[in-house]
């Protein structure tokens, strides 16, 4: 989905899942803590006023509304996390294997040699490094210090 749509602009458009079928109207939407983007909307689905999470990467906005490529049937299945709260990294993580998708590595940070010992170390990265933590892994969902 674009990443450049004022996040504010999605908020009560409709919302209609892979074969046109309407989900419901949009309640809310959920920033990524690093990049600031759009990364989840909250579905209104008019099913027991209950909000269906729906990744907005794989979205797309058509003639006004948002097309979700997921049937219906998964959406209304995704977990009830309840609106008006922070997604935590493990729920995120909860929505991304539900939808089957990948879950997103933040870019690597290019290697300028910063924060090593002049003359120390085996001259690898991983031995003077350490590795991603499994914060890393949760696409940038933590905020940078």
């Amino acid at each position: 989905m674009q990443t450049d749509i004022d996040p504010r602009n999605l908020i009560g458009r409709k919302a209609f899942d892979r074969k046109g079928v309407k989900i419901g109207t949009i309640d809310e939407v959920y920033l990524d803590d690093a990049t600031g983007h759009p990364e989840w909307a909250a579905i209104r689905t008019g099913l027991f006023s209950r909000d269906a999470f729906v990744p907005l990467g794989p979205s797309e906005l058509e003639d006004g509304a948002l097309r979700v490529p997921f049937e219906r049937a998964l959406i209304r299945d995704a977990p009830d996390f309840g609106v008006g709260r922070h997604l935590s990294p493990e729920q995120e993580l909860q929505l991304f294997r539900h939808y089957g998708l990948d879950v997103a590595v933040s870019p690597p940070v290019p290697d300028h040699s910063f924060g090593r010992v002049a003359g120390g170390g085996t001259g690898t990265p991983d031995a003077e490094a350490p590795g991603p933590s499994a914060r890393d892994e949760l696409a940038g969902t933590d905020e940078l210090s």
